[in-house]
């Protein structure tokens, strides 16, 4: 039941009150982890890796740049989920996960820009851009919770 503060707690329940928060500060501690090391993977895959023959095929569906560039981004958080439950069978499956929804959300936005003609000068573009990361940021949350 409810322990109010002035009454007497038993050792055994001070104890398994504790092992329950450094369960939940560690698990905090690596969602916080598994975040930062998908936003530095991101911006690496995206803004440094990423080449002219990548960016500029992902509006073709099925291009091999638009496919590199998924495969790129699906190697890069490999390591993660080795280091965040390297026993789990369903890996893959997030692997995989994270290369449809990353390549569909690529295709679409091209598709998107290109087809209303906008550039970066425009605010369309921007939106469309922010959009697709949001996106990305989104499923990166998803794959942290599915592995903490």
């Amino acid at each position: 039941g409810n322990v109010r503060p002035y009454e007497k707690q038993s050792a055994s329940h001070v104890i398994g009150q504790s092992e329950v928060a450094v369960r939940l500060l560690m698990a905090q501690d690596w969602m916080f982890f598994g975040l930062a090391y998908l936003a530095v993977k991101h911006a690496l895959a995206d803004f440094f890796l990423q080449s002219k023959y990548q960016y500029t095929n992902k509006g073709v569906y099925g291009h091999p740049g638009g496919l590199l560039h998924v495969l790129i981004h699906v190697a890069l958080s490999a390591p993660l989920l080795w280091i965040l439950a390297p026993a789990a069978p369903y890996g893959a499956l997030i692997l995989g996960a994270e290369f449809v929804v990353h390549y569909h959300c690529d295709w679409v936005k091209e598709k998107i820009v290109k087809r209303s003609g906008w550039s970066f000068t425009d605010n369309n573009y921007w939106r469309a851009m922010g959009i697709d990361q949001l996106v990305h940021g989104l499923t990166y949350l998803a794959m942290v919770r599915a592995l903490v």
